[in-house]
């Protein structure tokens, strides 16, 4: 593929048909689950990290590893566990034979990372994870490490095991940009799962887009133009779901104690933004802000004890915006 584009026309057709592809490609392993893998390409293409949550058994792992099978990228998993320090995933300073300090550098030097269970792993273990996530970058004995470009995060949560766990704080969750929620598979889909899985099929996975493509669609994302109607719009649905402000709806009163931040107004915009350009359309609009929307609130917004005794989502709460 030509990476030299004569305009940013052409750049988003090309951006449209790499997205067609990887899709095709990651199907070969994956089977169903076409919303997650197109959040989590949204998330790359947009420079964004993501939060896979879902029970044991989902392929949340395997999709991670077959995105990175064909994206042509370093890719590094760190199981997480509670004796997991800071230093096992940044790196530590060690003395050479030469009784030199040198930094030898820890798994958080890759292009894809995989958490894996990042709330199985102290805070502060967390915080490092998240100081790099936002900073891209790593301090070590005072010196400071750049992060590999690109440099995303897709990390897995278990939402039904809580013995052991150190869930992540707002603040924290408010680093990543999607929140992912994954489902179990139809009837159907279980058996394809289960036919594939326990014969000796093997697939071989092309490499689809180099490092140097990913970064250029993630300058593209910036350079998509967006109306001010659905700029306005998309700021708007975010500033909704903080309660008892001039556009709080009834809903969101009465449910909700915390509303989304600023980074969520920012996320709405840069996802729907890449919404369009994979879907083809050179602008994004209200339906492209509604499509990512659950994924970038849903994990911004807290529940009050009335929404969690009346059982009220919040993705009920989300569709009620709209």
């Amino acid at each position: 593929m030509n990476t030299a584009f004569s305009s940013d026309v052409e750049a988003v057709d090309a951006m449209a048909a790499s997205y067609q592809d990887l899709k095709s490609e990651i199907g070969k392993v994956i089977v169903g689950q076409e919303d997650v893998v197109k959040a989590v390409i949204i998330s790359l293409f947009s420079n964004g990290h993501s939060l896979l949550v879902g029970v044991p058994g989902l392929a949340k792992t395997l999709l991670v590893s077959t995105i990175a099978d064909v994206l042509d990228l370093d890719f590094k998993r760190i199981q997480f566990t509670p004796d997991l320090m800071p230093s096992d995933i940044t790196g530590s300073e060690i003395l050479d034979e030469s009784r030199h300090f040198k930094f030898n550098k820890g798994p958080l030097f890759t292009n894809i990372l995989l958490a894996d269970e990042i709330n199985r792993t102290p805070p502060k273990t967390q915080a490092a994870l998240l100081e790099a996530m936002q900073e891209r970058s790593v301090t070590v004995a005072g010196v400071k490490h750049i992060l590999p470009k690109p440099f995303f995060v897709l990390a897995t949560q278990n939402p039904i095991e809580q013995e052991g766990t150190y869930p992540l704080p707002e603040a924290q969750l408010d680093r990543f940009m999607f929140n992912i929620p994954l489902d179990y598979p139809s009837y159907e889909e279980e058996l394809q799962v289960v036919k594939s899985t326990t014969s000796n099929t093997q697939y071989a996975l092309k490499n689809m887009l180099t490092d140097t493509q990913i970064l250029q669609y993630q300058s593209l994302v910036r350079k998509i133009p967006i109306a001010d109607n659905v700029l306005e719009y998309a700021v708007s649905l975010a500033t909704k779901t903080r309660p008892n402000t001039a556009k709080a709806t009834p809903e969101v009163n009465n449910y909700i104690s915390w509303g989304a931040g600023p980074r969520a107004s920012q996320y709405l915009v840069l996802g729907a933004k890449c919404h369009a350009a994979i879907h083809g359309k050179y602008s994004p609009d209200k339906e492209d802000v509604q499509a990512i929307a659950n994924y970038v609130l849903r994990h911004r917004i807290v529940r009050n004890y009335k929404a969690e005794a009346e059982g009220v989502y919040e993705e009920a709460i989300i569709q009620s915006l709209f």
